[in-house]
């Protein structure tokens, strides 16, 4: 079956102020691609996911994801297919000569097909233990909170009036759509906008970045490297970037030449853009990231750029496939199952390498298991998954960071850049607004899930986190 949508009419003057980027030169037929393709490709995405991944009617998904955002760039023309049998989305316009195409694949989600690809290139895996019966189980492995009074320190009316306030987008505008507060392991507040299922994966873009992290982790605390070795990358091995360890790595301080010209300027849609060419121009990811010489010595400069984390990802990928194991299986193995999470979908290019720098979805509990695997020093139930000293790593400003607000793949306030929220604070970051925020000294992790407008989103932030720790009366905790 085959159903064909267009949409309403939208004026968008800022159609090219949007996230994408140009094709590697020979490697698909799209050098000659206009910006509208682009648009199209990075919407069938987005639209695909909205479908499959998260269960949206795709109607309220465009309206309410899509094209109320100019930076993704939907043209007032554009049309999509929905072919429910091969299960992928068609994007077209009058003002492209090539429509595009995303493609589901199952437990690996949508993937940007590039121009005159029919199908992805690599074998879906089905990953994921089966939950329902264990749902049942206590809060973290399963679902049901415990029983009994908050803790006779929580000012229960003043964590009330912050979660009340939190959820309540018609005051501030940032468009929440999910949040779990966890207080000394135990959930102690969550809420969700209206129709918004707990259950839901959400579009958590960069917080991908620090599930990398944690991959990387799980390998060394295996035995496969450590912090301070070279990157095991065969390009790099004979020239200056053979000095780049994993360690650069984590922090963003590679030192690789590689642009990231952000938004809405005039070089957005260049093929120099290179940090956000992989949302929308079909490449592969990996290859792409290793590609790029050295510019300055690894260690003397932090950008934030996405080559770092997807060249982390690719070493993820050689060093599972090396054992013989599944690599789309293996988050889920090593990582996910061990710690209760259920609602997972990591996407990947068409190649099949997971694109963590973006593409990944997770609902609110499941961010903050994650939150608090990293809260108890990367130790579950008793075992130790995250090697010791780990989260001290990645919670110290990297080096090279001069505001002191980045470690390794995760942001902090170590710089003291958020007044209401405590110093010791890190945490997973993504486009749009999505954070799941763990202070030690609080006992806390907080998550926030939602598409955010961008205006007084920090602030938004800075106040909620502020209302939280406030609420919960632990001494010493702000500082």
């Amino acid at each position: 079956m085959t159903r064909t949508r267009a949409t309403p009419g939208f004026s968008l003057a800022a159609s090219l102020a949007v996230l994408v980027a140009a094709p590697v030169s020979g490697q698909w037929p799209s050098d000659d691609a206009n910006p509208t393709e682009f648009n199209l490709a990075m919407n069938a995405k987005m639209l695909c996911s909205g479908i499959w991944v998260q269960g949206r009617d795709p109607a309220l998904h465009v309206a309410g994801d899509l094209r109320r955002f100019d930076h993704f760039g939907w043209g007032d023309d554009f049309t999509y297919e929905i072919d429910d049998e091969r299960k992928r989305v068609t994007l077209s316009s009058p003002r492209s000569p090539h429509a595009r195409i995303a493609q589901y694949s199952g437990d690996q989600g949508c993937a940007v097909l590039p121009r005159g690809m029919d199908n992805v290139q690599f074998t879906p895996s089905e990953v994921g233990v089966d939950w329902p019966n264990r749902s049942w189980q206590r809060w973290p492995m399963g679902e049901r909170k415990s029983d009994g009074a908050l803790s006779p320190e929580i000012d229960r009316a003043a964590l009330t009036e912050a979660l009340d306030w939190a959820i309540a987008n018609h005051e501030h505008g940032q468009n929440t759509r999910a949040f779990v507060v966890v207080h000394k392991g135990r959930i102690i507040g969550e809420r969700y906008a209206t129709g918004v299922p707990r259950d839901r994966p959400h579009l958590s873009w960069s917080q991908g970045k620090s599930i990398t992290a944690a991959l990387i982790g799980v390998l060394v605390q295996q035995g496969e490297f450590s912090l301070d070795q070279p990157a095991p990358v065969a390009e790099w091995a004979n020239d200056a970037r053979s000095q780049i360890t994993i360690a650069d790595l984590l922090r963003m301080s590679s030192g690789l030449s590689f642009n990231n010209f952000g938004l809405g300027n005039e070089n957005s849609l260049s093929t120099e853009n290179h940090h956000f060419r992989i949302y929308f121009d079909g490449i592969n990811v990996f290859d792409h990231a290793v590609s790029f010489p050295a510019a300055v010595e690894p260690n003397t400069r932090w950008r934030y750029l996405n080559s770092d984390p997807l060249t982390l990802g690719r070493i993820v990928r050689q060093t599972v496939e090396a054992r013989g194991e599944d690599y789309h299986a293996f988050p889920w193995t090593a990582l996910f199952d061990r710690i209760g999470i259920k609602n997972a979908v990591l996407e990947t290019d068409a190649w099949g390498n997971f694109i963590l720098t973006g593409y990944d979805y997770m609902s609110a509990r499941d961010w903050a298991r994650f939150g608090l695997l990293h809260l108890q020093d990367g130790v579950w139930d008793g075992e130790r998954i995250l090697p010791e000293g780990w989260v001290d790593f990645i919670s110290t400003p990297a080096p090279a960071s001069e505001a002191r607000n980045y470690g390794g793949q995760f942001w902090l306030n170590a710089g003291g850049e958020y007044d209401r929220i405590p110093r010791d604070a890190f945490w997973p970051a993504g486009f749009m607004g999505q954070n799941t925020v763990v202070i030690p000294s609080s006992d806390l992790v907080i998550v926030r899930l939602g598409p955010s407008p961008g205006d007084e989103y920090a602030e938004y932030m800075n106040e909620f986190v502020g209302r939280v720790v406030e609420a919960i009366d632990v001494p010493n905790s702000r500082y």
